[in-house]
């Protein structure tokens, strides 16, 4: 495998776990607009471990996970007192206020980023993007999952069945910032590089649209999503390559992608993968229903 399929495979992993970090809390119905903040969070976590104090990169990865879910979960009592644009706003400054903390730290870099000497890897990132899809998708089959699409579906509703609202959703952002934390923890050691600027506003942006364009209602929605936005960019890039003709997407191709985004969102407003899409193909896989010998239909 050539070293740029690697690293765009690894790029794509390392994508698929940040935006389930975004997508288990937007299960409870909570618009995460900060998981710039997390990934940082564990970055700089693990990346410090790792570069200042030679701490095995077995052990920083996970500490550095642990530190962004710990400082979610204090953070997310504060967060949940807002409510709708304000909530998303709260998450945003929560981004913003960890980018300035760590910018100003002149051991961690400043400015000038975080530089590390441990190297991830493929043959690492890929198998841990793997246990993260199958995690979420089997926290999503327990009773917790259950209560989390409660709360996303109808908050009164929920409360009424006996679903603790704010026990629920404490959880789900402290498992989404413990997720962000492990993604930017493999971020800083897949490229041996991180700053506060490349991983700011436009990063958090982009990480809640590939959970929104992917779909919030199944665990397939954030893994369409990252596809989508990791490989057309960069498919659109190597065309222009490759192709003469298509020269105009080496500037332009953004433009196409975002045109491509704003069609996508006005015939999928839900989102691509929705739970009755995935009920029709699995009616398709079944073929129609057949009554039974003796019994009704």
């Amino acid at each position: 495998m050539s070293g740029y399929i690697s690293g765009l495979l690894a790029l794509l992993a390392i994508n698929t776990i940040i935006a389930y970090s975004v997508f288990v809390p937007a299960s409870a119905g909570l618009l995460n607009l900060g998981a710039a903040g997390f990934v940082l969070v564990g970055a700089y976590c693990a990346g410090a471990l790792t570069a200042l104090w030679d701490v095995s990169l077995w052990l920083a990865v996970p500490l550095g996970a642990m530190v962004a879910g710990l400082v979610a979960f204090l953070i997310a009592f504060p967060i949940l007192r807002t409510r709708g644009i304000y909530m998303v706003l709260a998450t945003f400054a929560f981004a913003e206020v960890v980018g300035g903390v760590l910018i100003n730290i002149p051991a961690l870099g400043g400015a000038a980023g975080l530089s590390v000497m441990a190297y991830a890897g493929l043959p690492v990132v890929a198998p841990v993007a793997v246990l993260v899809v199958c995690f979420v998708a089997w926290l999503m089959a327990t009773r917790f999952g259950l209560s989390v699409r409660a709360v996303h579906d109808d908050e009164n509703v929920a409360h009424l069945f006996g679903v603790h609202l704010r026990m629920t959703q404490v959880v789900a952002l402290t498992i989404g910032g413990a997720i962000g934390g492990l993604g930017g923890a493999l971020l800083v050691h897949q490229f041996n590089f991180i700053d506060v600027q490349s991983t700011g506003a436009m990063f958090s942006i982009y990480v809640l649209l590939y959970v929104l364009m992917g779909g919030t209602q199944t665990v397939w929605g954030p893994l369409f999503g990252a596809f989508f936005f990791t490989l057309v960019p960069e498919g659109l890039r190597k065309l222009s390559e490759q192709d003469p003709s298509l020269k105009f997407l080496e500037g332009g191709r953004y433009i196409v992608f975002g045109l491509a985004v704003v069609l996508l969102m006005m015939w999928r407003p839900q989102g691509v993968v929705t739970r009755t899409m995935l009920e029709n193909l699995r009616a398709v896989r079944g073929g129609p229903h057949q009554p039974q010998a003796g019994g009704r239909s």
